[in-house]
């Protein structure tokens, strides 16, 4: 037996920071590709009605917005203050309906041309006429799938 013992190192070799850019960049791309960018604004005024029981939408891609309301102070002027129908980033007539669901279909799969639904943003103070009118014209245009946006609340039964 020897006395002296020969001193092994016990400490481990540092890790090598050389990749570390590389993963930066591709996560970094990865999440500019996948983020979806909400692309319409918003010219109308919606405050949408309270529900005590909501469902989530599956898949988002697959949803089409209606936005009904009175137009915001700044196009105003111009419009009025009659309640207006948008679709996407404009203000439509109602006959621009079937336009806007057919151009939707093109954009996605056959395959889930079924599941596309037409989500309706209303305002609270909208007459329930333009309101029939807009799902008459989605009767039409073979849009039968209809979800009415809310936000959770109490509803308090009167």
């Amino acid at each position: 037996m020897s006395k002296f013992k020969k001193k092994r190192g016990n400490s481990s070799p540092g890790i090598s920071t050389a990749s570390l850019p590389d993963i930066v960049f591709m996560l970094l791309f990865f999440f500019m590709v996948v983020t979806v960018i909400r692309n319409a604004e918003l010219k109308v005024d919606v405050k949408v009605p309270m529900a005590s029981e909501l469902k989530k939408l599956e898949d988002k891609s697959l949803v089409s917005y209606l936005y009904i309301g009175k137009p915001m102070k700044k196009y105003q002027s111009d419009r009025g203050s009659a309640p207006l129908l948008q679709l996407n980033d404009k203000f439509a007539s109602i006959n621009q309906i079937p336009f806007f669901v057919e151009e939707k279909k093109l954009k996605v799969a056959e395959k889930k041309r079924d599941k596309i639904t037409a989500s309706l943003r209303i305002d609270n103070e909208v007459t329930m006429g333009f309101i029939s009118d807009v799902k008459t014209e989605l009767r039409k245009a073979g849009q039968l799938k209809v979800n009415y946006a809310a936000s959770q609340g109490d509803v308090k039964n009167k």
